[in-house]
């Protein structure tokens, strides 16, 4: 069942080796209601969902540190903001780490309040290595695993994502609380290291504990996706909908993977159809910065396909202005530009550049680094694509392809970024460009074996003339 309601008290994760500093049992409870919310994705209505059941756990023990651990971690695991712009959420991180000084609390909580911070900062992979570290000595500490693996997604880190996991699992016994969620955890970190047999075998154990676990739906069709088996995706997506729909926080996402098998399939009518039905009137329900980036991006993959979808940006580019100047991911900071340059407002876009630069030249944090390694040459190809600028486009960003893993995001998330390279270069009047297309399409072709999407480049490129 996706759905517990039997919460471990203070004496419960006493017993399994994970004590936890709170005289309330109240609190304790709430805590394990908002950490198996967050690590299955759901929103638990009976409790008001995963904000109401913080606010329980915080009303319960004002002091709980590792509640504001959690609290703060799962703000900053949204993606949309940062101490530098939101003056009200550094109050609470220096709230969390005052109340943590004036508290005996254990050496692990204490460690978990170190690399909240760091994340705060934006110094994700430090975070990381206190998490780690953490995990060496308490193996079942769901909390550190979780948000190591977030961070890990952030920073692309694939190979630390799936050994994270894979370090754990031995000490954990499948009578343990959350235990099945490790396993589409596992499969994620498997999938994007290209272990994709051995994921949909991780993704379907955890399935099988758990129908409803939105994760590892989320792993099995970023398989699906990778290995072009679009027909199978679709039809374990359609098949298997009512399961994962009800995970609220990763349904969109799962409905945008969806999407894709139809994009892949050139059928732009049905993929509009799930576009309006359900990814992007979700995005613009929550306002969550990661679905409204799914938007634009499953936007602009149609939109590589020659279809008009300038209206439809509008209300995702709405949304983005809001958030220029966070500068929380990098993989973020991209796509806004690109919700800029779709609606064509080129001042918009201009002042974003600035900010970029303004960042990289005072900010710091992993996102900086990345920002000024690729991020901003990305943004500025773009802008040149846009200006019909497509050899421009090519020569700023072909040298730097194999660094933009470093914004963040998933290998099928990123994918719109070698699209982007490959339509650049077919419209390039430059014939190196236009033998570069051809060299990137076989490439595709070796990567994704009957991908229709793949045939339709080849069209465009066999009517290109040299």
């Amino acid at each position: 069942m996706m759905m517990r309601t039997n919460w471990r008290g203070c004496q419960e994760w006493a017993n399994e080796g994970v004590p936890i500093t709170t005289t309330s049992n109240e609190a304790s409870k709430m805590y394990d209601a908002v950490l198996s919310q967050y690590v299955g994705w759901y929103e638990d209505s009976s409790l008001g969902g995963i904000e109401n059941s913080i606010n329980k756990m915080v009303d319960a023990d004002q002091d709980f540190v590792l509640g504001h651990v959690v609290k703060n971690g799962i703000k900053l695991s949204g993606l949309s903001t940062n101490m530098e712009v939101n003056l009200e959420f550094r109050e609470t991180i220096n709230y969390m780490l005052d109340i943590a000084k004036k508290q005996a609390i254990s050496d692990r909580e204490k460690k978990h309040v170190s690399a909240v911070a760091l994340w705060a900062e934006g110094k994700l992979t430090q975070a990381c290595e206190i998490w780690e570290d953490i995990l060496i000595e308490t193996p079942t500490d769901m909390l550190a695993l979780k948000f190591a693996h977030d961070c890990y997604f952030c920073l692309s880190s694939h190979q630390q994502m799936r050994d994270s996991v894979a370090r754990v699992l031995p000490f954990w016994k499948t009578s343990l609380p959350l235990y099945g969620y490790l396993l589409g955890m596992h499969a994620f970190g498997l999938e994007e290291t290209h272990l994709y047999n051995e994921a949909e075998k991780q993704a379907k154990k955890a399935l099988e504990i758990n129908k409803h676990d939105g994760w590892a739906t989320h792993a099995l069709s970023h398989v699906y996706e990778m290995t072009g088996q679009h027909v199978k995706g679709l039809d374990f997506m359609s098949s298997t909908e009512n399961d994962w729909k009800v995970c609220g926080l990763t349904a969109c996402h799962n409905y945008w993977h969806y999407g894709l098998y139809h994009i892949e399939q050139g059928n732009f009518e049905d993929a509009f159809r799930l576009f309006e039905n359900e990814i992007g009137k979700r995005s613009l329900q929550s306002k969550s910065t990661m679905e409204i980036v799914n938007s634009v991006s499953f936007l602009y993959r149609i939109r590589f396909e020659g279809v008009p979808v300038k209206e439809k940006l509008y209300d995702f580019y709405e949304v983005f202005k809001n958030h220029l100047d966070d500068h929380v991911l990098g993989f973020n900071d991209v796509h806004y530009m690109m919700a800029c340059l779709g609606v064509d407002d080129a001042k918009s876009a201009r002042n974003f550049k600035d900010s970029i630069k303004e960042f990289i030249r005072c900010g710091k944090g992993d996102t900086r680094d990345a920002m000024n390694t690729v991020g901003l040459e990305l943004c500025e190809a773009f802008t040149a694509y846009e200006n019909q600028q497509f050899s421009d486009a090519v020569n700023i960003i072909y040298p730097k392809r194999y660094q933009i893993v470093k914004l963040g995001g998933s290998n099928a998330q990123r994918d719109v970024f070698n699209l982007f390279i490959i339509h650049a270069s077919l419209k390039s009047d430059d014939k190196k460009h236009q033998n570069l297309a051809r060299m990137l399409i076989s490439e595709r072709d070796c990567l994704k074996a009957n991908s229709p999407l793949t045939s339709r480049l080849k069209a465009k490129l066999y009517n290109t003339s040299y």
